[in-house]
C-alpha cells in the first residue's frame, strides 16, 4: 500500500515538473495553503482578510491553470467577497480616525449599522439607571435629557458614554422633546465591529475621550461665568 501511494506521488510530481504551468499552479496551491494555515492563527479581522484574499488568488490561480473548475469558481466568488469586508472595515477605521482627529461627534460613519425607528412626543428612549444596551444618533426632531435641562438637535449622538462605565448605567433620562427619527446599534454590534477591527476601538475612545473633554471645558466655562458676577464690588 505505501509503496503505490509513493509510486503514484512520485508520478504526479514528475507529471508536474515535467510542465512549468503545473509547476505554477502547485507553487501557487502550496502557497494558498500555508496562508489558509497562517489565517487559523491570526486574532483580528483585518489580517485575516488579507489572508483570506492571498489565499483565494492562489487557489483561484490553482484551478484556472491545473484544470480544476470548481477550486476556480469557488475561490472566484469568495475573493470579491474579502476584498469587499476588507475594504468595508478599513473604510470605518479611516472614517472614525477622521472624526476624532476632527473633533466630529456626528457618529455619521456608523450610519449603515444603525436601525431607525421612529418616536412621539413626550417617548422616553431611556431612563436614568436604565442598562446602556444602545448608542443613538438622532436623525430628525429634539431630544432632551431630563436632569439637567439641556437637549440635543439633529446629527447628534448620545448615549455613547454610558458604555464605557463601569457600571453601565444611563446617567440621564433621554425624552423626545419633539417627533423624532432616531438611528441606534446595539452594544453587542458595536463589540463586533470592535474585535473584528480592534483599530476601531482604539478610534472609538479617542473619540469618547474628545467629547468628554469637550463636555469638561463647558462645564468649567459655566462655572467661571457662574462666579463672575460674585467678584464684582
Amino acid at each position: 500500500m505505501i509503496d503505490r501511494i509513493a509510486a503514484q506521488a512520485s508520478a504526479y510530481l514528475a507529471g508536474v515538473l515535467s510542465s512549468p504551468i503545473e509547476i505554477v499552479a502547485l507553487g501557487a496551491a502550496i502557497a494558498a495553503a500555508l496562508l489558509t494555515v497562517t489565517s487559523s492563527l491570526v486574532k483580528t479581522m483585518v489580517p485575516l482578510r488579507w489572508l483570506a484574499v492571498c489565499s483565494n488568488l492562489g487557489f483561484l490561480v490553482y484551478g484556472v491553470l491545473h484544470g480544476s473548475p470548481v477550486m476556480a469558481v469557488l475561490h472566484a466568488i469568495l475573493l470579491p467577497i474579502n476584498l469587499f469586508r476588507l475594504r468595508e472595515m478599513r473604510r470605518l477605521t479611516r472614517e472614525v480616525r477622521a472624526a476624532a482627529a476632527s473633533a466630529d461627534t456626528s457618529g455619521v460613519w456608523l450610519k449603515r449599522y444603525m436601525t431607525a425607528s421612529l418616536a412621539k412626543a413626550g417617548d422616553t428612549l431611556f431612563m436614568k439607571g436604565d442598562e446602556a444596551d444602545r448608542l443613538y444618533l438622532l436623525a430628525a426632531g429634539r431630544v432632551e435629557f431630563v436632569e439637567i435641562g439641556q437637549s440635543v438637535g439633529p446629527g447628534k449622538v448620545f448615549g455613547e458614554i454610558a458604555f464605557f462605565v463601569p457600571h453601565g448605567r444611563r446617567t440621564l433620562t433621554a425624552r423626545c422633546a419633539e417627533d423624532c427619527t432616531v438611528l441606534s446599534i446595539d452594544q453587542g454590534t458595536m463589540r463586533e465591529i470592535y474585535f473584528q477591527n480592534p483599530s476601531f476601538g482604539f478610534e472609538l475612545i479617542g473619540l469618547v475621550a474628545g467629547r468628554l473633554s469637550a463636555d469638561i471645558a463647558r462645564l468649567e466655562e459655566q462655572l467661571i461665568r457662574a462666579k463672575a458676577p460674585l467678584r464684582e464690588p
